[in-house]
């Protein structure tokens, strides 16, 4: 089988995406029935955390023990990967002792730099750049709720951070369109992501943004890395918390998502997160299982 990599949501095809959807559909009713399905038997997954991690170390690591393989836990404090060893060198190493890496670092090219020396697959748990696996929930999770995305539209309120890079890279291969709203001076760049005019647009008001959306989805304002900014992000962002107005605006059976950690009274209103509409405690866990869909695939093909 080919060695395949998970860098950015770019990396595979609308075809692929269909059937990692189907695929992460099964696992997790297997999960739900308390079915076991360790088609990853022997395997062992490397987690290398640069960034920190909640959802991302639990939602890999139990997803890697529930596929029937195991776990190696590694961060910069604890390895040679905190001591300026080149990142190929840690690549040529890592890869000879494992089935799978799950990296969370800071800059694009340093995931890139370590695919490129790496013998097995590598994933992208996030970087400054781009966050597949979170996107891959989020369609799975409305999905799940709404039927297919194709043709719908999303709205982006907020940064336009990594995020926001990953909605527009899904939106030009699965077809659908994203409303983006963003502070001045926090605009997304079109040339990270990579992806034609014509998959989004761009609002300067985030009321107007969200009308006629089927999905309204945020981020906080402040990622890591630029704590430093924190007090002028939020005198920046103070238009662009995601209210029960904007809810309003948007279609009446319209999703709310946000990746988490959820910052209440800030990028997102408490009646908002903890609301009917809001689909953010199935897409935490859904992480989970179209990862566990996404290990299967770059481990196995398709089954």
């Amino acid at each position: 089988m080919k060695l395949k990599h998970y860098l950015q949501f770019s990396d595979l095809s609308a075809e692929e995406y269909a059937y990692l959807f189907e695929r992460a559909a099964l696992i997790k009713r297997k999960f739900k029935a308390y079915e076991k399905y360790h088609p990853l038997s022997d395997r062992t997954l490397a987690l290398i955390f640069e960034k920190a991690s909640t959802r991302t170390r639990v939602s890999f690591e139990a997803g890697m023990y529930q596929l029937g393989g195991s776990v190696v836990h590694l961060t910069t404090g604890d390895s040679q990967l905190g001591r300026a060893e080149p990142i190929e060198d840690s690549a040529r190493v890592i890869s000879r002792m494992v089935d799978l890496v799950m990296i969370r670092t800071f800059e694009q090219t340093k995931i890139e730099s370590f695919a490129q020396n790496s013998r097995v697959p590598v994933i992208n748990g996030l970087t400054n750049e781009f966050h597949p696996c979170q996107i891959l929930a989020d369609i799975f999770t409305f999905i799940e709720h709404r039927g297919s995305i194709q043709g719908r539209t999303v709205a982006w309120v907020g940064d336009g951070n990594n995020m926001a890079n990953t909605w527009l890279q899904a939106a030009q291969l699965l077809g659908f369109t994203i409303h983006v709203s963003t502070p001045r001076g926090y605009e997304i760049d079109r040339a990270v992501a990579g992806v034609r005019q014509d998959c989004f647009k761009v609002f300067k008001d985030p009321m107007q943004a969200c009308m006629g959306a089927d999905l309204v989805t945020t981020d906080v304002w402040t990622s890591m890395g630029f704590e430093a900014e924190n007090e002028v992000r939020k005198t920046a962002f103070a238009d662009w918390c995601v209210d029960s107005d904007m809810m309003q605006n948007a279609k009446p059976d319209a999703l709310f998502m946000h990746c988490l950690p959820a910052h209440r009274g800030e990028e997102v209103a408490a009646e908002v997160i903890d609301g009917p509409q809001s689909a953010v405690w199935d897409e935490a866990e859904n992480r989970m299982h179209v990862q566990k869909a996404l290990m299967e695939y770059l481990l196995l093909g398709r089954l």
